[in-house]
C-alpha cells in the first residue's frame, strides 16, 4: 500500500514541478554524482576566476526523526495533494508509540509526534516534502541530498559574507518554525579562493568552526581544491 501511495504522491510532485531544483536525494534522474557535480562545478569557477568562497556544510540534529507529524500534514495540503491521500498519510503516521526496554527493564509507552519512518517505503518521499522549502528567500546557492545540505557562496568583500550570513540567519529561523535543529558542533565552514578572508560565521549566538577538509556525499572536498585526500 505504501507504494501505492508514494506514486500517487510522485506523480503529483513531478507533475506540478513541487521538488525544487535543489533537491537531488531520492529524485528522479538525480543522485550523489548530479549534486556533486551541479554545486562544484559553479564553486570551481568563481575560486578560478579568482573570487574567494566559502561553503558551509549543515548539519540537521536527528533529521528524519524529527519532523513534525502536523507540520508535514500542513505542508501537504499548501502542496494540493488531495484530501483521501493526506488523510491516507496523517492516519499511517498516527496513533504509533514506542518504549525503551534496558536489560529487561521497560519504559511506559510514549506517543510518537514527530519523524518520518526510516526504511519505509514512503519516509524519503515525505522527508523531502517536508524540507522542500527551506531554501526560500536564500540568496546563495544551496543544495541538499535529503538532509545533508551545504550553502556556498562568493566571500571576496563584506557585502558577500554579510549575504552568506543573512541566508544562514534565515535557516535558522526556518528550523526554529519547523522545529528541527541543527548540530552547530557538526556545522563547519570550508573557506576556498586565494584571497579568502576566514570570516566566522554564526547560526544564532553560535560561531560556526572551519575545516580543512570534509567528506561530501563520500567524496573528501580539500580547501585546496587539488582532490589529493580523495585521490590518496
Amino acid at each position: 500500500m505504501e507504494q501505492v501511495i508514494k506514486e500517487i504522491v510522485c506523480k503529483h510532485l513531478e507533475s506540478n514541478k513541487v521538488i525544487g531544483n535543489s533537491q537531488h536525494g531520492f529524485v528522479k534522474n538525480k543522485s550523489c554524482h548530479t549534486n556533486l557535480i551541479a554545486f562544484f562545478d559553479k564553486i570551481t569557477s568563481l575560486v578560478d576566476k579568482g573570487e574567494a568562497v566559502d561553503v558551509i556544510y549543515l548539519d540537521f540534529s536527528k533529521a528524519f526523526d524529527t519532523v513534525s507529524h502536523d507540520i508535514l500534514i500542513d505542508k501537504l495540503g499548501k502542496y494540493n495533494l488531495d484530501r483521501a491521500t493526506i488523510r491516507w498519510v496523517h492516519n499511517w503516521l498516527d496513533n504509533r508509540s514506542q518504549r525503551v526496554v534496558v536489560n529487561g527493564s521497560k519504559s511506559c509507552w510514549k506517543g510518537i509526534t514527530s519523524g518520518v519512518p526510516q526504511g519505509s517505503v514512503l519516509g524519503p518521499v515525505l522527508f523531502n516534502i517536508f524540507i522542500n522549502d527551506v531554501d526560500i528567500g536564500i540568496e546563495s546557492t544551496l543544495i541538499k541530498f535529503a538532509d545533508d545540505t551545504k550553502l556556498g557562496g562568493v566571500a571576496t568583500s563584506l557585502e558577500d559574507r554579510d549575504i552568506i550570513q543573512n541566508d544562514l540567519s534565515k535557516l535558522e529561523k526556518w528550523s526554529e518554525v519547523n522545529r528541527m535543529r541543527f548540530n552547530k558542533e557538526k556545522c563547519k565552514v570550508l573557506h576556498l579562493g586565494r584571497n579568502n578572508q576566514f570570516h566566522t560565521y554564526k547560526m544564532g549566538s553560535d560561531c560556526l568552526g572551519r575545516s580543512m577538509a570534509e567528506r561530501d556525499l563520500g567524496v573528501i572536498v580539500d580547501h585546496k581544491l587539488n582532490m589529493s585526500q580523495q585521490c590518496d
